[in-house]
């Protein structure tokens, strides 16, 4: 393997002051035991940028939680490193978002679910949860730091998407990010709640035709592969297909030029609060801790990874269909629904 991933994801704690339903990590207050120390984390910076030099997603969790953060911050960006950040909102104060401005964190993301006040502090376990997010976009616009808004749709939300877009268009926001439920930690609760193949077309569909209809905004919808298979039947349907290959005005420094749908373990990985190295957040099968082995060693040799950049091995509905090399389809779905992935 000669390249490094284009993004890695890393839970810098497990502590969080919401208790989400959806949260895959089934985060709580804590604490967590066996976090990774400082000069861990220092180390691992280290060992990431032996084998490139990729985004570096600082999440949890909540990531302000932990005491270190600016230290950390500061030493990936003094290394070179891109550096973005997914807080949860309710404690970006505005010195907070100074804060984060000076350390170099070239964005944040933000996520609402709902529309409303009432509705998102409901999903998200906590009163005020949503003006704490609201506030604290308001808060990153002061000092010049770059948002987007991440919303997690379900069956529960999916009638608000045009609300929640309006919502992020009048908020300022760079991008917006719809991740499509894994039912996964707290979110297996629900399952139900995860839309019907049906309702996945129609809402894969709606933002292909929004990111036409809405240039000033970049949708990038998260965790759904087959979005590259319905954007790539759109744009040959509608002779586009060269116009979707340049990149967008608002994507960010590789943030969003991402070329096909499921990227775990092939140019994206995530790092456990505790070192555990695995393809994606969702995806909880170890390829290796880095308490234990290099990242180098993990991101070359772990057998999860490379059966993973194998698409011969797909089976399945996956295996046998045109749009393989396109869209992947999601292995964490596919490990979650059958324990094989």
């Amino acid at each position: 393997m000669g390249s490094g991933p284009m993004l890695v994801a890393w839970e810098v704690t497990r502590r969080c002051n919401l208790n989400c339903k959806h949260c895959r990590a089934s985060a709580e207050f804590g604490p967590y035991p066996g976090e990774l120390s400082t000069e861990e984390c220092f180390k691992l910076i280290d060992q990431i940028l032996e084998v490139g030099n990729p985004i570096l997603i600082l999440t949890g969790g909540e990531p302000l939680m932990r005491e270190d953060i600016f230290e950390i911050t500061d030493y990936a960006v003094k290394k070179g490193m891109r550096v973005v950040m997914a807080p949860n909102g309710t404690l970006v104060t505005e010195e907070m978002a100074k804060k984060m401005k000076d350390a170099g964190i070239q964005r944040i993301s933000v996520s609402i679910d709902f529309p409303t006040e009432e509705q998102h502090d409901k999903f998200r376990g906590v009163e005020g949860a949503f003006k704490g997010a609201v506030q604290a976009i308001k808060n990153a616009h002061k000092v010049g730091l770059d948002v987007q808004i991440n919303s997690t749709i379900t069956k529960l939300n999916n009638e608000h998407l045009d609300d929640l877009l309006k919502l992020s268009e009048d908020l300022g926001v760079v991008a917006f990010h719809p991740f499509l439920l894994v039912p996964t930690g707290r979110g297996k609760e629900l399952e139900e709640q995860e839309l019907s193949p049906e309702e996945y077309e129609k809402t894969l569909n709606w933002i292909y035709d929004m990111q036409k209809d809405c240039p000033n905004i970049f949708f990038k919808p998260t965790d759904v592969p087959h979005y590259f298979r319905v954007r790539m039947q759109r744009a040959k349907e509608e002779g586009r297909v060269a116009e979707m290959k340049k990149a967008h005005p608002h994507a960010a420094r590789g943030l969003e030029t991402m070329t096909r749908g499921c990227l775990a373990g092939i140019g994206f990985c995530f790092i456990s609060h505790v070192g555990q190295v695995q393809p994606c957040g969702y995806f909880e099968v170890a390829a290796g801790n880095i308490k234990e082995q290099s990242f180098k060693e993990v991101w070359e040799k772990s057998k999860l990874f490379n059966d993973l950049r194998d698409y011969s091995l797909l089976k399945g509905k996956c295996g046998i269909c045109e749009y393989r090399n396109i869209c992947g389809g999601c292995r964490a779905r596919a490990y979650e629904a059958t324990g094989d992935y």
